[in-house]
């Protein structure tokens, strides 16, 4: 969930306190019961590198094939990539219980009918998002330290995931503590070991949602949930051609989920596609009396699959906040550019430039790191302490600094991943005061009040939008919500950057578009471009397991 280096994708970016939607999605597929009919002969099984979760539910709805057989894929699939072959190291483990889930769904499809758009879908979950123990996996931010510890219940996500149907089927790797360790490699966790990209060898899978990007990417699952607190879903889903929705802070709820920050923590899917990410962000949204932040967000949450319609973006002002782009390749602006004729012929009206009035002060700016670190320390022992059991013994984040010192060959391995200058910082702190409580409050009216509200208002827009994760900051600090989309790929004769122990950048490296309305204007993009099969990961990643293979051993 920590700030994660730069990436480059499409965000549209809007100041709605959630992501509200009015329109009507008509693809989403309602196939009649009957799993365990009669398979047709010489049938065409969805590809598991792009199947879409519509696309899952239909060949379960007419017995093409089991929840169950579609785990033993998904679990095939990850056999070959993750240790093996390329050692993308996208999951930290696999759920002992999945399988047993998956036929127990199977035969409630088959007895009462699915449950829902979710019913026997399998997905990950990143390791900072707590499963009960009793199912066999650990809950632990990719740290050693956590190994073992019991949570008191699921997170709230979690269950509102089980309650839809859907199969958790493991674990993905992050940067530890969502980033929040310290200076290290993006993917990067004790336990996960480097996680990297499946489209550059060796290639950075930004983070802190690594795991869940290069899994989702290749297939390795429907999809995944992961957690952003300053773009760690937006990067990710840019580094590993994804859609990516980060929510309004308070739309999902935190309980349950190893914090960085109370003030900016989100629980949100990547996803394959726009209607992948709807369905996924429907599952979990919602009050929970564990999170009062979700108290404060509308008590009837809409069906987000509702926003799909692909002629949203007629009628709409988009505008362009030109300041942020100077650090870009010039390769990434000019897809850009190339884009917002694409948005025009789609109906749009593009202002630009339309900057945040307040850029400069924005980027001078040092109030997040108050925030985030204060919140970081007491939000973490919090945690630690509700722990029901940590076999390690540690308490608080003192303990974890000296747990990391105590077992340096596990958590700070030489030579690139020696630091928790992250941990020693918020452990340095001294609590909420005076300081802190104004640097939320200045946080808040940076970056809304003379930041992405004051350019909307001023600029009389519907939503702001850029390449890659450039509005992850402001959105950040006042909590407002990111979708970003796949825009294009670095030229094929990019150089390839010195792994150390990632390269930063390469050839045929994804970039994307990020808008703050989202869901229904970037639906109405992807439609228009169906970008993210224009290339697909190096020949080494893509595992090769399908179902049909599965279908043919039983």
């Amino acid at each position: 969930m920590g700030p994660p280096k730069p990436t480059f994708r499409l965000t549209f970016l809007s100041a709605f306190t959630a992501l509200l939607v009015t329109l009507a999605w008509t693809t989403y597929a309602r196939a009649t019961p009957g799993i365990y009919q009669q398979r047709p002969s010489g049938r065409d099984y969805p590809d598991l590198y792009e199947a879409s979760i519509s696309e899952l539910q239909d060949g379960l709805e007419r017995g093409l094939f089991t929840s169950v057989e579609l785990v033993k894929a998904y679990f095939a699939r990850i056999e070959e990539v993750n240790l093996q072959g390329p050692a993308l190291r996208a999951v930290i483990e696999t759920n002992p219980s999945a399988m047993e889930q998956a036929a127990a769904l199977d035969l409630e499809r088959s007895r009462s009918g699915r449950r829902g758009p979710l019913h026997g879908i399998p997905i990950l979950v990143k390791d900072n998002i707590a499963t009960d123990a009793s199912e066999g996996m650990n809950t632990t931010a990719g740290s050693f330290a956590l190994l073992g510890s019991v949570v008191p219940r699921d997170a709230h996500v979690v269950a509102l995931l089980r309650q839809a149907g859907a199969i958790l089927l493991g674990k993905a790797n992050l940067s530890e503590f969502a980033h929040g360790r310290g200076d290290t490699p993006n993917g990067w966790s004790g336990r996960g070991g480097q996680g990297t990209s499946p489209y550059v060898p060796l290639g950075d899978p930004s983070g802190s949602s690594s795991g869940c990007a290069i899994a989702t990417a290749i297939g390795l699952a429907a999809g995944c949930f992961g957690t952003e607190t300053g773009g760690s879903i937006i990067s990710p889903s840019n580094f590993n051609n994804l859609v990516g929705i980060k929510p309004t802070v308070g739309l999902t709820s935190r309980a349950g989920v190893i914090p960085l920050s109370s003030h900016q923590d989100t629980v949100g899917p990547l996803a394959r596609s726009v209607a992948d990410a709807a369905v996924l962000l429907s599952a979990i949204a919602g009050p929970d009396p564990r999170d009062n932040y979700t108290l404060a967000q509308p008590q009837d949450v809409p069906d987000f699959t509702q926003a799909l319609k692909a002629d949203s973006l007629q009628g709409v002002r988009l505008g362009v906040p030109r300041k942020v782009f100077a650090s870009l390749d010039a390769h990434i602006i000019a897809a850009f550019n190339a884009t917002l004729d694409i948005i025009r012929e789609l109906g749009a009206t593009i202002v630009d430039p339309a900057d945040l009035p307040d850029f400069e002060e924005l980027e001078a700016s040092d109030n997040q790191t108050t925030v985030v670190f204060t919140d970081f320390k007491i939000d973490l022992n919090r945690y630690i302490e509700e722990l029901l059991e940590v076999p390690t013994g540690i308490k608080n984040v003192e303990d974890l600094v000296a747990f990391n010192f105590e077992h340096a060959d596990q958590e700070l391995p030489q030579p690139f991943w020696t630091d928790q200058s992250g941990l020693i910082q918020a452990q340095n702190t001294t609590g909420v005061n005076q300081a802190y409580y104004e640097a939320v409050a200045f946080d808040y009216e940076l970056g809304g009040a003379r930041g992405i509200d004051a350019a909307l208002q001023a600029f009389q827009l519907d939503a702001l939008l850029s390449p890659s994760n450039l509005a992850a900051g402001p959105a950040a600090i006042v909590g407002y919500p990111v979708v970003i989309v796949p825009l294009g790929f670095l030229p094929p004769d990019t150089p390839l950057a010195e792994a150390n122990p990632i390269r930063e950048t390469g050839p045929n490296q994804p970039f994307g578009l990020s808008e703050f309305e989202l869901i229904s204007y970037a639906f109405s993009y992807e439609q228009a471009t169906h970008a993210r099969l224009k290339m697909l990961a190096y020949p080494e990643a893509i595992p090769k397991t399908q179902l049909r293979d599965v279908l043919a051993e039983m």
